[in-house]
């Protein structure tokens, strides 16, 4: 009972945000570092939604987050469809702007190619959530992301960096 709770409760929270389009670059442009102290990341969580990667689940928590992923998905295709990475940054802007949060990655089977996906905000202030996914057919033929960086950019300018660890 607690967890049907639990998720009935996630997904009104989940679909009474704000959605955004996120806008997929062909060939995204090298821009030039300008980080500011005003703009910062202060969290990221990311998820792996692939049954052949799964360990046995340590805790309610995780397995709470596999079904939430596959919540709703009723075949075969659904699912697969569903596999993949979700990536999802908290960030915050100390004063307006117009902010563009670009996440960009590369894949297993894409070598040092890099993608990109964009969330446009205007006159972002205060604490934001951004929300990205690299699944279904791009994750099936280009394999598992390898590297990733999310930026904060305004006016064309990186003013905000996160990055994993083998970004290079």
């Amino acid at each position: 009972m607690k967890k049907l709770l639990c998720l009935l409760l996630l997904c009104g929270t989940v679909s009474g945000a704000k959605a955004r389009p996120v806008r997929e670059l062909a060939t995204p442009e090298v821009l030039p570092l300008a980080l500011s102290d005003g703009f910062e990341f202060r969290k990221v969580k990311t998820f792996l939604n692939d049954p052949a990667f799964f360990k046995p689940a340590a805790n309610d928590m995780i397995q709470f987050r596999r079904l939430q992923a596959d919540f709703g998905a009723v075949t075969k295709f659904d699912r697969q469809q569903r596999r993949g990475h979700y990536y999802t940054f908290f960030w915050r802007a100390d004063r307006p702007a117009s902010l563009t949060v670009r996440f960009e990655y590369r894949q297993a089977n894409l070598g040092a190619y890099v993608l990109a996906k964009e969330v446009e905000y205007s006159e972002a202030k205060g604490s934001h959530r951004t929300h990205f996914e690299v699944t279904g057919d791009d994750y099936r033929t280009d394999g598992r992301v390898t590297q990733w960086r999310a930026l904060l950019v305004e006016s064309g300018k990186i003013v905000g960096l996160t990055q994993s660890y083998l970004w290079n």
